[in-house]
């Protein structure tokens, strides 16, 4: 995906944290930057990880394809959107852009709507459906 296909993205500057021994952002670093990007999608339509829209999430599958070194200090644009949504589940796709353009990743992850005093799948919650549905505009759910 490219970065006008999202409708969403956080900035963000790579910080000393995220640097492993060989000098650049660490492969378990990337998964935390689609976690930011996620909380802040969600946030973005006034939702959150723990509630959206009476139930939670909780993440079934990750990949992550990396594609370019990101260092100390890098300008970075996290994007995010969620590109399907089924009964109880919906998948979110990511992409991180550095300066010039440069992909340095893409992703995808599986999340599902759980109850978590019931310690149930549920399905999508109707509101929450369709605040995405409005956000995502060029998307057919």
């Amino acid at each position: 995906m490219l970065p006008e296909n999202f409708s969403f993205f956080l900035p963000y500057t790579v910080s000393i944290k995220d640097i492993n021994y060989g000098g650049h952002v660490g492969n378990d670093v990337f998964l935390s930057y689609f976690q930011e990007a996620r909380i802040a999608y969600l946030q973005h339509l006034g939702f959150s990880e723990l509630n959206i829209g009476g139930n939670g999430l909780i993440l079934v599958k990750a990949e992550v394809e990396y594609k370019a070194e990101l260092f100390h200090k890098d300008p970075v644009k996290l994007f995010a959107g969620i590109t399907e949504m089924k009964n109880s589940s919906f998948i979110m796709d990511y992409l991180i852009v550095k300066e010039g353009e440069i992909i340095a990743a893409t992703g995808k992850t599986v999340l599902v709507s759980f109850d978590y005093q019931e310690r149930k799948v549920k399905k999508i919650p109707v509101d929450f459906r369709n605040r995405v549905k409005e956000f995502e505009t060029s998307k057919n759910f």
